[in-house]
């Protein structure tokens, strides 16, 4: 894996914690719950995808 997944994994949670706190505090706890779900979806998208390459390379490396 790279490095640069682990910056976008904290670049997505540090924006969604910036707009939920946002959201949060201007009375608008729905749609914060919202975007934190959505911050999570998105992360784990990304993860999925990594994680479906790291099960490639090692069925390759097996040869299974």
């Amino acid at each position: 894996m790279e490095v640069n997944l682990i910056f976008q994994v904290a670049g997505v949670g540090l924006t969604v914690a910036v707009i939920y706190q946002l959201l949060a505090r201007a009375g608008r706890e729905d749609q914060a719950m919202l975007v934190s779900v959505m911050g999570v979806i998105i992360v784990l998208m990304m993860v999925v995808s990594q994680a479906k390459e790291l099960l490639e390379t090692v069925k390759s490396l097996f040869d299974l």
